[in-house]
This record gives C-alpha cells, sequence and structure tokens, in this order.
C-alpha cells in the first residue's frame, strides 16, 4: 500500500477503486488506532463520506475491519446526539450494505445495533426504512426488521405504530424461510405489546398512536387471520414459539364478538401444536391469554364453554409436566395452567368442576396430582355452593376408594383444605374421617410425615366427635393414636376454660334377630314341605285335590302367595300337566261371572281379589317355568293366550289399580320367561296379541296427566319380551313407536305437571314417574334397535314430528331419545351388520338444525345426538377399512366430541360431509332451506348455517343446482331474520364459489335492473376470496368472449349484467386480495367493455343498476356506460390501488372515457396513473396481458392494448423489459393510416425517450419523427413531445445536433393556430432549451435559439392564459441561454394581465443592448409575420413592431431602413380587420413622430441639403444606425461607386453648411471623416 503513495502521502497512478480503498483503509486505520478513541471519533460529514465509501466496497475489505469500523461508530452514535439529515445518511448506508452484502451473524448483528443506535436518536428515520420501493417486491433485511421490532418500544416510536402495522401484513404475506418469519415476529411482536401497553394504560391512543382503537383492534384480526392462513405453524420450531407469543397479545386488541368465532379453529390449532410438542410454556401463556381476553368481555361465549373439555384437557397435560425450579418457564407453565383453571372455574362453574372430576376416576397418578392441585388452588377463590361441596366430595371419595399411594400426601393435604371449608358436614364426611384414621393406624406402613399430616387433620374434627370415633370398634387399630389426640385436644379445652360434654356419647347393643323373621322362615319352610309331599304322592286325584286347596287357601300377605307359587312349582316337576290344568281352572275366577267368589264379595274389594288371584296365577306360572327342565315351554303360547284372556274377559271394573295389578303380575312371568335361555329355541304367536295389547293399554292413558305408571310399566313388557320370537315387523315396530312416541312426549311440561299436584311429595312422584316413562321408552327403543340396527335411521324419523314441534318440552323429550339412543348403538364395538343411513342429510339436518334450539338443554341434548350419529358413521368406516386390509385412521375420533358440536353447526357439516352422498347432500340443503323461514330466529339461522357449511365442504357435489338457487333466491325474498338473511347469503356465495358455471348464468339472466335481493347476492359473491376468484373468472370471460369480435351495433343484455354484478361485488371490502390476484385481466376486460358500450345506441335515461345510497335517500341509477365506469373505479378502489382514482378525477379521465372520439385519450391518462400508483410487478402483468392483442383484429382491443402499451413506456422498469421491440413496434403504428394509431405511437416514442438506453435509437429516427409536426394537431403534439424527450433525455453530444436539426420545423409551431399545438411546442421548447444550457451552446446553436425570440414574443400578447404561461417559462429559459438575465425574473411571473407591459419591458431591453443589427434582425423576422393569415399574428407583429421602434432614436436610422418599416408597416394600410387598420395609423403616425420630434417643416434648404447628402452619398457629421443587414451591403457598394464624386463637392458644399449655420440655429454638421 505504501508503494502507491507519493511524499506527501496521497495515492498516484492508481485508478479510482484503489484510491478508495485507500480512503478506507486510511480510515480503518484511524478508527483502529489507539490514539483515537471512541470520544475523539468525529462523526463529521467527512468520516461519513469515507465510511460511505468502505460499505460500497466492503466486499474488497475483510470482515475484520468492517467490524472494527462499525463498533466504533455505534459508540459513537450512542455517545453523541447527531443531526437529523446525517442520521438519514448514515441509516440509508447500512441499510443498503445489508442489501448488498447480506452480512450474516456478528456482522449482521452489529449492523443491526448500529440501526438501533440510529434509532434512538430518531426512530422515524430507521422505521420509515421499511417501506423503501426496494423492499415492494422483497423482504427487508432481517436487521432491519429485528431493529424495528425493537425501537416500536423507545419513546416516540408510538406515531408509527399504525403505518409500521400496515406494512409488516404486506410483509407476513412474504415471509417464507424461518430467518425471515422470525425477523417479521420481532416487528409484529413490538407492535402488539406496545399497542397493549398503550389500551392497559388507558391512555387515549388515538392522541398517541397514529391508528384509532377501532382501527387496531381490525388490524390485530387481520393479522390473526393471515397467520393461520399464510403460516404453516404446526410443527415445533422458534417461529411457532414466537407465533404464540405475538397471537396471545392479539386476542386483547382483536373485538371479543370476533375472538369469541376463533375459538373452536384456536382450540384446534393448540391441540395440534400439543401433538407436535411444542414447549408446554408457550402453549400454557397462549391458553391462559384467550381465556383472559375472553372473560375481559364478561362470558366466555358459546364456543369456549363446547371447546371446555379439549381445554381443560390441555391444560391438565400441562400441569402434569415435571416442574423445574431453575427453569423459569416451567414453573410459569405451571402456574399460567392454574390461572387458566381459575378464570374458567369463575365462568362456568359447575361444568369445569364436573370436566375436572373426570380425570379423578381415571387410575393415573399425574392426572390425580393434578386434579387435586386444581381444586386446591381454585376452591379457595370461587363461592362454595352447595353442588360445589357434592361435586367435590364425590370425587374425594372416588380417590379414596382407588387409594393409590403417590396420590396419598397431595390427597391429605387437600382434605385438610377442605375441613378449613367445612367439607365435614356432608354425609359424605365420615367416609373422607375413617380415610384418615385407616392412614393414621400406629401398625400401618404409612409414612412418618402421612401420619403427622392425619393427626393434624384429625385434630380439626370436633372433640366429641373424636370421643364417637375412639369407641368405634372397626378403629381398634386407630385407638392408641385417637386416644392421644382426643386427650390432647380435651386438655387443650380444659386450658381455655372449656368443660367437654360427654354424655350423650355410648355404644349401641348389638341387635339379635326378632321372632317374626323366626316365623317368616318357619312358613316359607312348610310352603316347601307341602310341594315336596305331593310331588311324591302318585295319587293324581289327591293331587289335583290338594292343588285346588292350597289355591283357595288365604293369600293376602306376599309371603304367602310366594309360598303358595314355590310349592306349585316344586309339584309341577313331577305333575306338570295337573299343576297347569289346576292353574287353568282356579283361573276361572278372573273371567267367569257364574262361578266366580270374586262377585260375592263387596264391589270395593272385588278389584283387589282379583288382583290377588291374578298375581297368585302369574307368580306360579313364574316359578314353574323357572324350576322347569324344558317341558313348560310345550304349554307356554296357551298360558300366553289365556294370560291374556284374562285381562280382557275380566269380571271386575277395570280400574287404574286393576291394571296395574295385572301388569306387575304378568310382567314379573314375561321377566323369568325371558330369562329361560331355552326360551330363545320355540315361537310364541301369542307375542304379537300381546304387543297389541300392550299399546291399546299405552293408547288409553290420558295425554294431559301422568297419574299412573300403566304406560311405562307396558313399555317394561314389551321391552322385556324382546328376545322372543317372532321379531317385530317393520310396519309393527312403526305402530309401536308411533304409539309410545305419541303417549310419552305429548305429556305436559314437568313445570305443568308439578302445578296440578297437590303436594310437593306428589310433585315429586309425578317428576320421578315421567322420568321412568322415559327411561321406559328409550329400553323400549333400544329393544328394537337391537332387533333391527338396520332400521334406526326410520327410528329417528318418526322423532320428526316432536322434534319439531313447537312445544320447549316436546323437542326435549325427543332430542333426549335421539341422543340416548345413538349413544346406545355408538357403544357397540362390534358393527356386524352395516347400519345403512339411506337418508342420511335429513337426519343431520334434523338433529343439526336443534343445535341452536332456544332451549339450551335441547341445544346440548343436539350435540351429543350428532356427535354420537357422527361416531357410529366413523366406527362403520373403521370397519369397513380393518376389512379392506387398509390402516386405520389415526386421531380422527379425537378432533371431534359433543362440546364441539354443541352450538356450531359449521362443525357438525364439516364432520359429516365425508359421508353424504350427492342425493343425500342435496336433500339435506333442499329439506335445511325450508328451515330458513322457521319462527324461531336460532332455528332458521341453524339451518342456514348448515346449508353454508355443507355447502362450504361438498358445495361442488350438489346436484339440481337450478332448483336450489331458486329456492334460495325465493326465500331470501320473504322477511327473513338478519343473521339468518346474512347465513344464507353465505351459503349461496359457496354454491356460486363451487359450482359458478351453472349459479351465475342463472342469476346474470335476471330482468335488469336487479332487486335488492339479488344485488345482496351478488354482493355476496364478494365476500369470500375462492368465490369471488372464481365468479370474476366467469364474469371475465364472459366480456372477452362477447366482445372478442366485431358485433353488431344493438346493445347487448348479458355484458351489461356483468357490470351491473361487478358494481356489487366489488363494492364491498373483502375482495381485495382476489381482485388483486386478477386486476389486470380484469380491467382491461371492463374497459374494453367500456368502450364497446359507449359506441352502441344506448336508450335515453336507460336504467340498468340502482344502488341504494343509504337510509332516507334514494337510490342512484346508472346507465350502461356509468355502470360500466363506476366499475372501473371500484376495480381499484378493491385492488387497493385508490391513488389511480384520485388521479384519474384530477385529470377528467372519465369524462374521456365517456366519449368515443376521446376514449383513447382517457385510457392514456388512466394508464399514467396506473404508473404512478402502481408496483412494477403490475405493469408488467399488464404488459404480459396486451402483447397479445397489440395486433388483434378487433379494433377496439387493439386501441385499449396499444394505448396501454405506450403509456406503460412511461415506467423505466417496462421500458427496460429484455426481449421487447418496444420501437418497432410504435413505428409501425406511427406508418398506419389511422390518426389514433400515429398518435399513440408517437405517445409510446415519447416515453421511451424518458429511459437511458434509447438515446441512439432514438437520435436516428429525429428525421422521422420531424416530419409529423405538419400533421393533425394532437399527432404533432405527441411529435413535439416526443422530439422534446430525446433532446432533454438523451445523451449530452446529441442535444445540441437534435435541437438544431429540429428548430426550423419547430419554430412555426410557436405561432401555429391551434392552441394545443402552440402550447406543446411553446412549453416544450422551454424544455428543451433548458437541457442545451447546460451544456453551453456554441455560436450555430445560439443563432438558432435567437429565431425563437419573435415567435414568442408574439405569442406571449395572446389572451390564452396558458398561452402566455408557456410563452413566459420559454422566455424565461431563453433569457437563461442567452445571458439576458435581467429579464428572466419578467418572464418567471407573466400573466394575462400584464403581458403586454412584459413585451414592452422586452423591447425596450432589447433596443437598450445596443445591439442595432441584433434589432434589425428581430425587426425584420416579425415582417414575415405581417403577412400571416392569422390576424391575431398581424396584429402582435405591429405591436411588436411598434413597441420596439418606440425605444429607437429614429433619427438616428438611415432612411432607406426607415422606409423599409414604413413601407412593411403601410403594407396592412387595407387589412380586412378594422382593429389591424387602426392599429397600422397609429403606429405609422407614431413612426412620423419619432423622425420628426419638432414636428418643424424642413426649409428648402434642409432639403436641398439632403437631397445633395442622397444623391451624392456624403455623410453628415453623425452617421446614421443601419438596421437591415441587406440595406447596409448595397450602401456600402454606393460608396465606393461615389468616391470620386465626394472630393469635388467637399468645397461647395462646406460653403452651404456655413451659410445654412447662419440661417438655421442647430447644431453645426461637420463634413468629412471627423467620425473616423
Amino acid at each position: 500500500m505504501l508503494n502507491g503513495l507519493s511524499h506527501s502521502g496521497t495515492p498516484h497512478n492508481v485508478d479510482f477503486l484503489g484510491f478508495s480503498i485507500y480512503k478506507i483503509m486510511s480510515f480503518v486505520v484511524m478508527v483502529g488506532s489507539s490514539e483515537i478513541t471512541d470520544r475523539n471519533l468525529d462523526v463529521s460529514e467527512k468520516n461519513i463520506k469515507d465510511f460511505m465509501e468502505a460499505l460500497q466496497v466492503a466486499g474488497q475489505l475483510s470482515a475484520d475491519n468492517v467490524l472494527q469500523t462499525l463498533k466504533l461508530l455505534k459508540v459513537k452514535i450512542l455517545n453523541n446526539k447527531m443531526a437529523t439529515p446525517r442520521c438519514q445518511k448514515v441509516t440509508d448506508i447500512i441499510v443498503d450494505y445489508m442489501k448488498t452484502m447480506k452480512p450474516e451473524g456478528e456482522l449482521e448483528e452489529l449492523c443491526t445495533e448500529v440501526l438501533l443506535a440510529l434509532g434512538f436518536q430518531s426512530p422515524g428515520i430507521v422505521i420509515f426504512k421499511l417501506w423503501d420501493r426496494w423492499h415492494l417486491n422483497n423482504l427487508p433485511p432481517n436487521g432491519l426488521l429485528v431493529a424495528v421490532g425493537r425501537l416500536i418500544f423507545c419513546q416516540g416510536a408510538d406515531p408509527y405504530i399504525g403505518v409500521t402495522w400496515e406494512y409488516i401484513l404486506h410483509l407476513l404475506r412474504m415471509a417464507q424461510k424461518e430467518d425471515d418469519m422470525l425477523a417479521v415476529c420481532h416487528v409484529l411482536k413490538g407492535l402488539v405489546i406496545s399497542a397493549r401497553k398503550h389500551l392497559d394504560l388507558g391512555t387515549k391512543n388515538d392522541e398517541i398512536m397514529d391508528i384509532t382503537q377501532e382501527a387496531l383492534s381490525i388490524k390485530a384480526y387481520l393479522t390473526l387471520r393471515v397467520l393461520f392462513n399464510r403460516w404453516s405453524l404446526r410443527s415445533n420450531n422458534k417461529v411457532t414459539e414466537e407465533a404464540l407469543v405475538i397471537i396471545g397479545h392479539l386476542f386483547f386488541l382483536i373485538p371479543s364478538s370476533k375472538l369469541k368465532n376463533q375459538v373452536n379453529r384456536l382450540t384446534r390449532w393448540l391441540m395440534t401444536l400439543m401433538s407436535a410438542k411444542v414447549a408446554p410454556f408457550y402453549i400454557s401463556q397462549c391458553i391462559f391469554q384467550l381465556i383472559d381476553a375472553l372473560a375481559l368481555s364478561g362470558c366466555g361465549g358459546i364456543n369456549l364453554e363446547s371447546q371446555l373439555g379439549n381445554i381443560i384437557g390441555m391444560l391438565f397435560k400441562q400441569l402434569s409436566e415435571t416442574v423445574e425450579d431453575s427453569n423459569h418457564h416451567s414453573v410459569q407453565d405451571h402456574s399460567l395452567s392454574l390461572k387458566a383453571f381459575y378464570i374458567l372455574t369463575k365462568l362456568y362453574n359447575d361444568r369445569v368442576v364436573t370436566l375436572i372430576r373426570e380425570n379423578v376416576e381415571s387410575k393415573d397418578p399425574a392426572k390425580i396430582v393434578s386434579t387435586i392441585q386444581i381444586f386446591t388452588d381454585v376452591l379457595q377463590k370461587v363461592p362454595q355452593t352447595e353442588q360445589l361441596k357434592n361435586e367435590v366430595m364425590h370425587s374425594v371419595i372416588i380417590m379414596i376408594q382407588e387409594d393409590l399411594k403417590p396420590v396419598r400426601r397431595v390427597l391429605l393435604n387437600f382434605i385438610e383444605m377442605l375441613i378449613q371449608h367445612d367439607y365435614l358436614a356432608p354425609p359424605q364426611g365420615s367416609i373422607i374421617i375413617n380415610y384418615v384414621i385407616k392412614l393414621s393406624e400406629s401398625d400401618c406402613s404409612n409414612e412418618e410425615d402421612i401420619q403427622l399430616t392425619c393427626s393434624k387433620i384429625l385434630q380439626m374434627v370436633t372433640l366429641p366427635k373424636l370421643i364417637t370415633l375412639v369407641c368405634q370398634p372397626s378403629n381398634t387399630l386407630a385407638f392408641v393414636p385417637l386416644s392421644k389426640m382426643a386427650t390432647k385436644m380435651a386438655l387443650r379445652a380444659r386450658s381455655l376454660g372449656q368443660v367437654p360434654y360427654l354424655s350423650s356419647f355410648h355404644l349401641r347393643p348389638t341387635q339379635f334377630i326378632s321372632p317374626q323373621k323366626l316365623l317368616t322362615h318357619l312358613v316359607a319352610f312348610l310352603y316347601k314341605f307341602f310341594g315336596f309331599t305331593l310331588r311324591t304322592s302318585r295319587n293324581i286325584k289327591m293331587v289335583q285335590m290338594m292343588l285346588s286347596a292350597i289355591l283357595q287357601t288365604v293369600h293376602e300377605e306376599l309371603q304367602e302367595r310366594e309360598g303358595i307359587a314355590v310349592a306349585l312349582s316344586i309339584v309341577s316337576m313331577k305333575h306338570l300337566k295337573v299343576t297347569l290344568d289346576q292353574l287353568q281352572a282356579y283361573s276361572a275366577i278372573l273371567t267367569d261371572k257364574n262361578s266366580s267368589s270374586i262377585l260375592k264379595l263387596m264391589k270395593e274389594h272385588q278389584q283387589r281379589e282379583w288382583g290377588l288371584v291374578c298375581n297368585i296365577i302369574y307368580l306360579s306360572y313364574s316359578k314353574i317355568i323357572s324350576e322347569s327342565k324344558g317341558a313348560i315351554f310345550m304349554h307356554l303360547d296357551d298360558i300366553l293366550a289365556i294370560v291374556l284372556q284374562h285381562y280382557r274377559n275380566c269380571i271386575v271394573e277395570k280400574d287404574k289399580n286393576l291394571k296395574l295389578e295385572y301388569l306387575d303380575a304378568l310382567t314379573k312371568l314375561i321377566n323369568i320367561l325371558s330369562s329361560q335361555p331355552m326360551a330363545f329355541q320355540f315361537k310364541f304367536p301369542q307375542k304379537i296379541e300381546i304387543v297389541t295389547f300392550m299399546m291399546e293399554l299405552i293408547r288409553e292413558e290420558p295425554l294431559n296427566s301422568i297419574s299412573s305408571s300403566i304406560r311405562q310399566r307396558a313399555m317394561n313388557f314389551i321391552t322385556n319380551f324382546r328376545k322372543l320370537h317372532p321379531l317385530t315387523e317393520v310396519e309393527e315396530r312403526t305402530e309401536l313407536l308411533q304409539t309410545c312416541f305419541q303417549s310419552v312426549l305429548c305429556l305436559p311440561s314437568t313445570e305443568d305437571l308439578q302445578k296440578e299436584a297437590s303436594s310437593s311429595q306428589e310433585a315429586q312422584a309425578t317428576e320421578d314417574l315421567l322420568m321412568e316413562t322415559l327411561q321406559s321408552l328409550l329400553r323400549l327403543m333400544e329393544t328394537l334397535i337391537v332387533e333391527m340396527p338396520s332400521q334406526i335411521q326410520y327410528c329417528l324419523e318418526h322423532l320428526n314430528i316432536w322434534l319439531n314441534s313447537q312445544n320447549d318440552n316436546e323437542r326435549e323429550r325427543a332430542m333426549w331419545c335421539a341422543a340416548r339412543i345413538l349413544g346406545f348403538t355408538a357403544k357397540w364395538n362390534n358393527f356386524g351388520v352395516e347400519i345403512k343411513f339411506s337418508r342420511l342429510g335429513c337426519l343431520v339436518r334434523l338433529l343439526a338444525m336443534r343445535c341452536q334450539d332456544p332451549v339450551d338443554n335441547i341445544c346440548f341434548l343436539s350435540s351429543q345426538a350428532v356427535y354420537n350419529l357422527y361416531r357410529i358413521l366413523l366406527l362403520q368406516k373403521q370397519m369397513q377399512r380393518k376389512k379392506q386390509g387398509l390402516w386405520e385412521e389415526e386421531g380422527k375420533s379425537e378432533v371431534y366430541s359433543a362440546n364441539v358440536f354443541y352450538n356450531n353447526t359449521f362443525e357438525i357439516a364439516k364432520a359429516f360431509a365425508e359421508y353424504f352422498t350427492e342425493t343425500q347432500l342435496t336433500h339435506l340443503v333442499l329439506t335445511a332451506m325450508e328451515g330458513l323461514t322457521d319462527s324461531k330466529a336460532t332455528v332458521s339461522l341453524a339451518a342456514a348455517q348448515l346449508m353454508s357449511a355443507v355447502m362450504k365442504e361438498r358445495g361442488r357435489d350438489m346436484i339440481k343446482i337450478e332448483e336450489i338457487v331458486e329456492g334460495i333466491v325465493g326465500r331470501l325474498n320473504l322477511q327473513l331474520e338478519p343473521n339468518t338473511k346474512e347465513e344464507t347469503m353465505r351459503a349461496m356465495c359457496l354454491l356460486a364459489g363451487n359450482n359458478t358455471h351453472r349459479v351465475v348464468p342463472m342469476l346474470l339472466n335476471k330482468t335488469l335492473p336487479w332487486d335488492r335481493t339479488n344485488l345482496a347476492l351478488w354482493k355476496a359473491f364478494g365476500t369470500r376470496r375462492e368465490t369471488t376468484i372464481s365468479v370474476l373468472q366467469l364474469l371475465i370471460g364472459i366480456l372477452e368472449k362477447l366482445h372478442s369480435r366485431e358485433e353488431s351495433r344493438e346493445m347487448a343484455f348479458q355484458p351489461v349484467a356483468v357490470t351491473c354484478a361487478l358494481c356489487e361485488m366489488l363494492s364491498g371490502s373483502l375482495c381485495q386480495e382476489a381482485v388483486q390476484e386478477l386486476y389486470p385481466r380484469l380491467l382491461l376486460a371492463i374497459l374494453h367493455h367500456l368502450y364497446w358500450v359507449i359506441e352502441q345506441n344506448v336508450p335515453q335515461k336507460m336504467v340498468v343498476y340502482n344502488r341504494e345510497e343509504g337510509p332516507g335517500r334514494k337510490s342512484k341509477p346508472f346507465d350502461p356506460t356509468s355502470c360500466a365506469l363506476e366499475v372501473v373505479k371500484l376495480v381499484f378502489v378493491a385492488a387497493a390501488y385508490e391513488g389511480v382514482v384520485v388521479y384519474a378525477n384530477q385529470h377528467h379521465c372519465w369524462d374521456l372515457l365517456s366519449s368515443p372520439k376521446f376514449y383513447y385519450i382517457g385510457i392514456m391518462d388512466l394508464t399514467s396513473g396506473i404508473v404512478k400508483n402502481c408496483e412494477p410487478a403490475i405493469l408488467h402483468r399488464i404488459l404480459n396481458l396486451i402483447r397479445n392483442i397489440l395486433y388483434s383484429s378487433n379494433y377496439h382491443r387493439r386501441i385499449l392494448a396499444r394505448t396501454f402499451y405506450a403509456q406503460l413506456l412511461w415506467h423505466r422498469s417496462v421500458a427496460q423489459t429484455v426481449g421487447q421491440d418496444f420501437l418497432g413496434n410504435l413505428i409501425k403504428w406511427t406508418n398506419e393510416p389511422n390518426i389514433i394509431m400515429k398518435e399513440v405511437g408517437l405517445r409510446g416514442i415519447s416515453n421511451l425517450a424518458l429511459h437511458p438506453g434509447q438515446s441512439e435509437s432514438l437520435k436516428s429516427q429525429v428525421p422521422f419523427l420531424r416530419d409529423f409536426l405538419k400533421n393533425e394537431a394532437r399527432v404533432t403534439m405527441q411529435a413535439v413531445k416526443s422530439l422534446r424527450n430525446i433532446i432533454c433525455f438523451g445523451k449530452q453530444q446529441n442535444t445540441k445536433v437534435v435541437f438544431c436539426s429540429i428548430s426550423k420545423q419547430l419554430r412555426p409551431l410557436i405561432n401555429d393556430e391551434r392552441d394545443l399545438v402552440k402550447i406543446s411546442a411553446t412549453s416544450a421548447l422551454g424544455h428543451m432549451l433548458h437541457r442545451v444550457h447546460k451544456f453551453k451552446p456554441g455560436a450555430i446553436t445560439r443563432r438558432e435559439i435567437y429565431s425563437f425570440l419573435v415567435p414568442l414574443l408574439l405569442s406571449i400578447q395572446d389572451n390564452n392564459t396558458e398561452v402566455v404561461k408557456a410563452c413566459g417559462g420559454a422566455l424565461t429559459e431563453w433569457t437563461k441561454v442567452i445571458g439576458w438575465s435581467s429579464l428572466t425574473q419578467t418572464f418567471q411571473h407573466t400573466t394575462l394581465s400584464d403581458h403586454i407591459q412584459v413585451l414592452e419591458e422586452t423591447c425596450k431591453y432589447l433596443v437598450g443592448t445596443k445591439k442595432i443589427r441584433l434589432v434589425g434582425e428581430f425587426l425584420s423576422q416579425s415582417f414575415d409575420f405581417l403577412t400571416s393569415p392569422q390576424s391575431f399574428l398581424r396584429e402582435a407583429a405591429i405591436n411588436f413592431i411598434g413597441l420596439t421602434i418606440k425605444r429607437l432614436t429614429m433619427k438616428r436610422i438611415h432612411e432607406d431602413d426607415v422606409e423599409l418599416l414604413q413601407n412593411a408597416i403601410g403594407s396592412l394600410r387595407n387589412d380586412p380587420v378594422e382593429s389591424i387598420q387602426s392599429l397600422v395609423t397609429t403606429t405609422l403616425k407614431n413612426l412620423d413622430e419619432y423622425l420628426n420630434p419638432e414636428s418643424i417643416s424642413a426649409s428648402r434648404m434642409s432639403q436641398l441639403s439632403n437631397n445633395i447628402f442622397k444623391v451624392t452619398g456624403m455623410k453628415t457629421s453623425e452617421r446614421k444606425k443601419r438596421l437591415f443587414k441587406t440595406v447596409k451591403q448595397e450602401r456600402d457598394d454606393d460608396d465606393n461607386q461615389k468616391k470620386n464624386i465626394w472630393n469635388w463637392l467637399r468645397g461647395p458644399l462646406n460653403s452651404l453648411c456655413n451659410w445654412h449655420n447662419r440661417r438655421v440655429k442647430t447644431t453645426p454638421l461637420i463634413i468629412g471623416n471627423s467620425d473616423k
């Protein structure tokens, strides 16, 4: 390095790079020198410049040098206050270095620290670097993101929260790599924490932050959605952990209503993360923050309640993790989980306790310990209700019964806490005390600390109670410790002055068997003895006689009746036929009025006696069946026939008690029969008759009360009959179910039944009976399902009437039945018989709609029913997969639960979607559609949600689309509930998204203008991205297809309808992302349609679309043109390019686009707005689309495409696109005969000239472009602009050459009779002169520049403000080039009111330059305008000449020049314009006055002298000045010819002169060469 330095220490013979490296190394050596510390390191402009160079060639330096530089720079920035510009400059350097070099590791961290140091002084400078244009399609450097994330916490960063968040939302969608995602998380975490800080402090964040609280909540919700939809947060990595932290803070910023809607999704996501083994702390923290945020709203919401099971399950798993005191996260994890349980318990006390209890029943010690910890922490903070105490005590008893050793210590501590809260009062308290005593036994192997805890607990019991425990024989092993405790407590009480009262405590005597019991056993023995005696007898008659006798004995007591039955059963073992015959003979007493002894009794005793006899007979049959070895089964059908006749031929009045007695007796018989295995080998034809009979009994029961258990017992009887053959047929089953449902489900509500009760005991009995009846109905249904499992669908369908009942109690009972029967079916472990649900859609709709019933319990039961149905289908599917040898699907059953389905129709549809056939799907939707008009808002909403969810999951598989669409539209026209209508719209949106080509044409064919319903549907199509994209693609295709060819002039219907649809779709705020995806194509399609519309013969006042303007305001009508224009605006707004609309408004684009003549101009201006406001990527997308139609056969398409093509070249990135022959295309278009094509081509060349790299190719086109300066106005204007840009943006060496080559053709345009051309040319001249001035024009160029002065001075006299303004600008630049600086200010501020005064000052200055010949040239140039066909130019030329000669001393101007002036001005004496004639006269008169200021007539002598001078060519003493170059040259020739004459005339003329001086007192005229 030293070899490259001279003696002065500066480099020599080195190139620029080497010099830069030298300076860099010097700087590095300086900052690294031990003699220079951070205190004397000056952050000066020079050091910054050196630092800039250092980083610019950092690739040439070692990392150590760069690190050393950055370290010292950071220290200095931290210790010194930097000026804002300098801070900005250093920030730019660091960020550019990071973008270019992409440092890593320590170097990247140091760059970040330098940015932080800069940010501490001015946060905004660093934060604003996030949205440099370089970052539009790329992520900022990670170091910059990290720095911004930290700076957001700093003071002074609050005003940047909103704008930074807006940009970060864009970055979230772009980040894909883990490092990038982590960097973005840094910023996002800073934003959410900082925003929460302001909200928690209660400050008015609108005043501190740059975003309102409402907007902040929207940003937070969008952030949550983007994180879920764009980031894959399902694995265990750092990104997921950071996202969990961010999302946890977002919960407090998101509106509670929106957060509650996300609970289900969040819960499933958190469960997935647990499965992925994400660190427990982050999950616990997120769960706690979610619950805490929801609790702030006052209630957790329905979704949180439905997810309690899953959330509590996750929290239990977190608590099961081992707590490591040295690990902060582990401790926090445990603490947060307990806090979450506490909040949940406050929100859902009973439900949470019930769910916590479920873990007690597991035998996992870890879960039980966690449960105890939760109970211990939560119970002390919540109200101690009786129900809570019962639940907790039940759990404790379960744990005591299990008595797991690892749980004992924790359980005892919990028991100690319970005693403090008076938990021993309930009856279960004794169980706890006994458990504690057991663990305190001295000979037990319990640990010492456990015994100490037990002792402590027992001392909390009252002394009398403890004495009782001591005295109980069962506590013998604990006698010693209990005695010690009792003694200690007694002594303590005595020391306190309290004498224990123990007299009421004693042991009870042992009880012995009573004489009554002994007698009962003796009677039973005697009956058996009697039976065995007859059994051994061979005398049949005696057997018959004795049996008849025993049947006639007293049978008031049950023991007697049972004794008779036992005796008969023993006899039947040997004499079966005899026994049966005697029973049949005895049963005649029940049916034979002639011989029955019953009728001989008093009437009030007849029913009772009939019941007792019946009881003896059926009890005897039962005993016989039990003792029989099978012979009895041959007679059973006959017995059943007799039994049935007993009731039907009953001889006494059949009141309620008789029916009950009969049913009791018969039920016992059937129960015994059904319990015999051999019974299934026989058929009992009488079974059907008996079942029919039971149905008759059920029908006879009143529907307005439940005063007896007849219907319950009848159903029980049928249930017990279930196994006997023959099985019940389908028709019989249907009748049976309908009968039972009608009898049970239609009963009054429990409240109504209780009101009719006369006492509380009766009310309770009625309630119990109702519940038992329902249980009997359930068992009956289970029986029928067991008989024919495949018929469960029809069983449930019979409940349809009651499930849709208007009575809450009927719906509730029906749903209870449905839930239980499906649960019963789902518990089968082996689905050997496939259960087909041919009408699964109807069944799911039936149950799902009740998940949002107004009655909460019905919702709960419905969720249970749906879940059980889902389990059935899932189990069947798993069984089928097993049969096919496929792997079993894992985790399916864990995804859903009854809690998930609770009040959640969407999840129901999602779960069942895969099981529906196309027909079932369609049937479900069609039937759900009927529920939209339900009078109950929640039910109608559930129907809409079901449709919506099904269409989301399986919308593509729908059939009968037309019927569905018409049905939905028809119901939308009705007065639906607002929420139902909104959800129905969503369903239609999903249907359209999945069946776009069938739904959209149907809606487009509706008659215009559409009604509110149709408009609302189209608006709904813009609310869901997938639907919006699908529908937009179809609509675009319609526009492109219908306008692809030149068509007739008639107005087509469908494309106009498309624009009406787009007006509604794009007017919403949710379609932005979809529109951005299709933005260029959609824009081109609608612009092409607009061109087509404006050329149609649209009828006057034709209305195709009406837009609602708000409440109380009339709707705004649109015709086809205004509708298409509105769509164009909405496309830009929906794509988030509102700036284009603003630009278009400012440039009157909409008026231009509405005119067929100026449409292409409107497209040019609109494209300019697009170029100014859209990202380069969008411009290239547009370019790629229009390239294919530049030479389309459709004229409209060509105009549109080429106009876009030409104006897009305004943007550098487009003009520099590789592989495009832009200039070749543009030149082709300028050669076409069409004027518009010429203009468009020239516009493109003009734009192309703006960019570097085009100079040489465009220079060669100057002669070609010059020819267009004499063309139609707009073509000429574009040619002028093209040439202007070639000069202004071309290479330096070409500037003056090109200017001189076009000045001759440009000059006439300054005075063109077309104002637009004049203004354009004049303005362009100003820009050209500004450019030429930079490169010091030479003599030739200056001569050309001089030639523009007169045209400009003439045009500045125009009455057009724009012309005057353009001339003022051009003249300003002209004065700068020529050097007339004193006139610069004059021209800069020229206005229409003072432009003549400016002209006068210019003429004054012109004459004052003393450049008389230059003045002559300008006057001579103005003469050309005296013959102009434009009267304005003739008048302006006269003005210019007049103001110029006014400033000249005309008497000193040569006579020939004066004569030339007079002749030129006088040529306009007869001008057709009177004002010009008058001006000419005035100017000539003024000229005469300037020539003869004293107005004295010349004497003859002066005339003679003048003539002599004129003839001889002699000069006066003051030489006359020549104005015009041509006259001067002729005069010089005359002087040469008259040289000889001069000497001859000198003498006489001198004498004549002297004589004249004496006569006329004037200045002496000196003759001769005295002026030389």
